[in-house]
């Protein structure tokens, strides 16, 4: 039984396991191709630049409304401790969604208290960031994880301090008269390596309890979390998706 995770939860549907069960399979450890030694890459020309390690002007704060705490150093953002999470100032639905950060190279604690912090799709929808190399948790919490739900289909963390790339394909749920219509679909790739296809979202990402299927607003905000470690972020960019004939 693992020292971790909890065996208290409600299970989640479709599988064997409680929600952040200590005991379900880890992930395969596999080797990414680029081991955190990127450059980073240049958003296309129809991206909306949401951080080029310039300005923090896309977004503020969550727990304030007003501007983002965090600390702006060289090309990256930082989480400052107890600022809270930060949000982006425009909403989205579909998109397309560049990420790069970096966990702490100075290795602190473990498991969950190692380089925590995560990406929240319209603020609801949980990837988890996390420094798991050669670090275990619970699986529906580990790196690139959606939290609570799916663990990644591989492990392909890098090394602590050095950057790690989440390119996302994300299908929002549709509400039709207060029910659920079709579900959030997403498509997540680590450090060049898929670890989700086209997964069907059971509902919000949630702690220790199941998703629900409650309607919400068509659009979203990203959220940053702040979950108390100095985690850095960088090149930040989406691209709105639209339908074939639309332009």
């Amino acid at each position: 039984m693992a020292s971790f995770g909890y065996q208290d939860t409600p299970i989640i549907p479709g599988t064997n396991w409680h929600v952040h069960d200590g005991a379900r399979p880890q992930p395969r450890v596999i080797k990414p191709t680029n081991l955190g030694e990127i450059a980073p890459v240049t958003p296309p020309s129809d991206a909306v630049v949401l951080f080029d390690g310039k300005h923090l002007s896309e977004w503020e704060s969550v727990k304030t409304g007003g501007p983002a705490g965090w600390k702006l150093e060289g090309d990256y953002m930082e989480v400052v401790a107890k600022t809270g999470n930060i949000r982006t100032k425009r909403k989205f639905g579909d998109i397309q969604l560049h990420v790069e950060w970096a966990a702490p190279a100075k290795v602190e604690s473990e498991s969950q208290g190692r380089g925590n912090s995560g990406v929240f799709l319209m603020g609801l929808y949980e990837i988890q960031v996390l420094d798991c190399y050669q670090n275990l948790t619970y699986p529906d919490g580990t790196t690139g994880a959606m939290y609570g739900q799916y663990p990644p289909l591989v492990n392909a963390c890098c090394p602590p301090g050095k950057w790690h790339v989440y390119d996302v394909i994300w299908k929002a749920p549709r509400f039709e008269g207060g029910k659920l219509a079709s579900p959030a679909f997403i498509t997540v790739i680590h450090n060049g390596v898929a670890i989700h296809h086209h997964v069907e979202l059971q509902g919000p990402t949630q702690h220790k309890i199941l998703a629900t299927k409650e309607p919400h607003d068509a659009a979203g905000p990203i959220i940053l979390q702040d979950h108390g470690n100095p985690v850095r972020f960088r090149n930040i960019w989406v691209r709105e998706m639209k339908g074939y004939d639309q332009g």
